[in-house]
């Protein structure tokens, strides 16, 4: 075939396969079977590999994507693209329809009613009927430029309709999501290969969307629907229906399931029928979308800072499944918090596979009552975290006994102590689970600054089992760093220098970089001032701690479980033997401390001093810095720009420095 030929057939093909998308994704009429759309598709994918000068970046074969990015690029959006108020009771949507006639000075509003679609939210930019340019909504005025991922979408037409006269420039909202099959399919793979599997398919139209190797995104089976003009050329469409009618002429997909309503109880009716629905749809939606027709209206309305006045989502009630506790266990978060999960005989939730659900803490699973064995509804708070609702009864059931948090933690057999409604372990200086943020806290600015471990560095530290435990720290070596990512020589001797430094530190410092919960800053410093020496401190029991002032039950207690257990002093142990040095704090002469008992209060901007250091300088000489103004208060310290805290110190008649007349004061003491 001569290149002449080549170049017709060609044509004639793509008008052909472009003519079937649109039939597909858009009208939902689909002329031919899958079997003959793939004949046409191959034919022409050997055309154009038999004549690839002949091959257009708008081919309907070039939808397999382009070579990576090295990053998405920020792009400013034409409008802001808002979010929108929820709303879940029937009497809220009838308060939005009161406002709305209300603020028109109309005696009634007439609405249209869409899905509220569970995806990503995308700009799409078309001039002269050509797509040219797609971003995600980001934070509403900047979103990524995903251009060249949208283009692998089958769904989304990189050439409007010709024939119905579209706008020069047309700028267009839409929503990235996958439908129910195609998730669950695309979800089977992944785990077949061992990979992780999504969440919920909004995670997977993200993810699969935001990827920096388009073909990625190309083999992901994402389609998008369109539902507002954000911008055009020429004159708008005087009504919201008659813009979603105008994007389907011009070849756009529009929502299918969209309705007009003349009256707000036609919008609780729709909105009554398309939730009993919504299970048969073949897509996730969380409720729908509520609109004041009329485009003048809209614009008489107005927006506030981050929604539209004149729209809102109108949420479905969530979703609930019935299905077996099959085990009850617990997991220890970062912080040693001890939270118990249920384990559940796998249940479909709005496509979504469930197989545990949080129990939050012990106080709801005993009021709940929810044992091994129970039968149990499931509910997707806000449709996306699995938690157990409540217990069914099965009559006739012998029920398992009640669920009991540990006394020993699962993952390092340390004592399980409560706080209120929680548990935590006491490990924590020595609990796997914990590590890495024991570590990042430990390295942190306020308490032992180890400039150069951060988050990421701790990652790898502990995935690559170089550090079990804080002391750990103190045994790296720089051939085990240079293996890490992201370390050369010279960055790997900085930070072994920095872990060197920071064997000469502070009873504060460290008492603080413990993580001993309840013990910040200040409690440290107290402790510190008062203790003296850190083997003071861990010989100290919990009554004692209470006669600390400014120590109360809870902190108490918090003290005496920490250093009563056997893995945290073992680790404080081997850091001393390591060569760290905790330095002992002089007693303190009367003199040093003239703010004793003295209470300040700082507000608006300081210019000499940051506010951190200017409470640090307080405290140093034995005052305290409070964050409210009362009766107590003997000075408050006003900066620029000092509001209500210095009006109240005003009618209580606290004294008031400047920063000028406060500096003037620590020179002096």
């Amino acid at each position: 075939m001569n290149k002449r030929d080549a170049q017709t057939q060609i044509d004639a093909l793509r008008t052909a396969l472009r003519r079937h998308d649109y039939l597909y994704y858009v009208k939902d009429r689909p002329e031919i079977s899958d079997t003959e759309y793939d004949r046409l598709f191959r034919e022409l994918t050997d055309l154009e590999a038999a004549h690839p000068d002949l091959v257009t970046p708008d081919s309907p074969t070039q939808r397999v994507g382009a070579p990576p990015l090295d990053e998405l690029k920020k792009t400013p959006h034409e409008r802001p693209m808002l979010s929108l108020d929820s709303i879940l009771d029937r009497e809220d949507v009838l308060a939005f329809d009161k406002r709305m006639r209300k603020e028109l000075g109309e005696p009634r509003v007439n609405y249209t009613v869409e899905p509220k679609f569970d995806g990503l939210s995308v700009e799409l930019v078309y001039e002269r009927g050509t797509f040219v340019r797609g971003a995600t909504r980001g934070d509403g005025a900047t979103g990524e430029d995903v251009t060249i991922n949208l283009r692998t979408l089958r769904s989304l037409p990189l050439h409007l309709q010709s024939d119905a006269h579209p706008p020069d420039r047309l700028v267009v909202r839409g929503e990235v999501y996958m439908q129910l099959d195609d998730f669950q399919a695309l979800n089977r793979r992944m785990t077949e290969r061992g990979d992780e599997a999504f969440a919920n398919p909004r995670n997977a139209a993200a993810g699969s969307l935001r990827q920096l190797d388009s073909k990625i995104t190309a083999g992901r089976p994402l389609v998008v629907t369109c539902y507002e003009i954000m911008g055009q050329s020429g004159p708008v469409p005087p009504t919201h229906w008659d813009e979603l009618e105008a994007l389907v002429r011009w070849g756009l997909p529009a929502p299918a399931h969209r309705k007009q309503c003349a009256t707000i109880e036609e919008v609780i009716a729709v909105h009554r029928e398309t939730e009993a629905i919504r299970d048969e749809l073949p897509y996730e939606i969380d409720g729908l979308v509520v609109k004041v027709n009329r485009r003048d209206w809209q614009e008489r309305l107005g927006e506030k800072s981050r929604s539209p006045r004149w729209a809102i989502a109108y949420k479905f009630t969530p979703r609930k499944e019935i299905t077996i506790v099959q085990d009850i266990a617990v997991s220890v978060g970062r912080t040693g918090t001890l939270t118990p999960l249920a384990l559940l005989k796998p249940v479909e939730v709005g496509g979504v596979t469930i197989s545990r659900a949080t129990l939050h803490n012990a106080d709801e699973v005993a009021r709940k009552d929810i044992r091994v064995g129970d039968t149990v509804k499931v509910e997707r708070a806000g449709d996306v975290i699995p938690a157990i609702a409540e217990r069914i009864e099965v009559p006739g059931q012998k029920r398992e006994r009640p669920f009991q948090m540990p006394d020993r933690c699962p993952v390092c057999d340390s004592a399980v102590a409560r706080e209120g409604a929680y548990y935590y372990c006491t490990g924590q200086a020595a609990c796997p689970a914990q590590l890495k943020g024991a570590i990042e806290h430990y390295a942190s600015k306020s308490a032992l600054n180890i400039e150069g471990l951060g988050k990421k560095t701790v990652a790898q530290l502990v995935e690559e089992k170089l550090v079990n435990n804080l002391a750990d720290l103190y045994t790296l070596r720089k051939e085990q760093l240079l293996e890490l990512d992201g370390f050369a020589d010279r960055s790997a001797s900085l930070l072994l220098n920095a872990i060197e430094h920071s064997k000469r530190v502070t009873l504060e410092r460290f008492l603080m970089g413990l993580g001993i919960r309840q013990v910040g800053q200040h409690i440290a410093r107290v402790l510190a001032e008062h203790f003296r020496t850190l083997d003071a401190v861990m010989a100290t029991g919990r009554d004692a701690f209470e006669r600390v002032h400014e120590i109360g039950p809870e902190i108490a207690a918090s003290l005496e479980s920490f250093f009563k257990e056997d893995h945290n002093r073992q680790v404080i142990e081997r850091l001393r033997a390591l060569g760290l040095m905790i330095e002992a704090v002089p007693e303190a002469r009367q003199d040093a401390r003239p703010f004793a008992g003295k209470t300040f209060v700082f507000t608006g901007g300081l210019e000499r001093f940051g506010r951190d250091e200017a409470k640090r300088r307080v405290e140093q000489l034995g005052g305290r810095a409070a964050a409210s103004v009362s009766k107590q208060t003997d000075y408050v310290v006003a900066g620029p720009d000092a509001g209500s805290k210095l009006n109240q110190a005003k009618k209580l008649g606290v004294k008031i420095l400047t920063e000028a007349e406060f500096a003037a004061l620590i020179e002096k003491a």
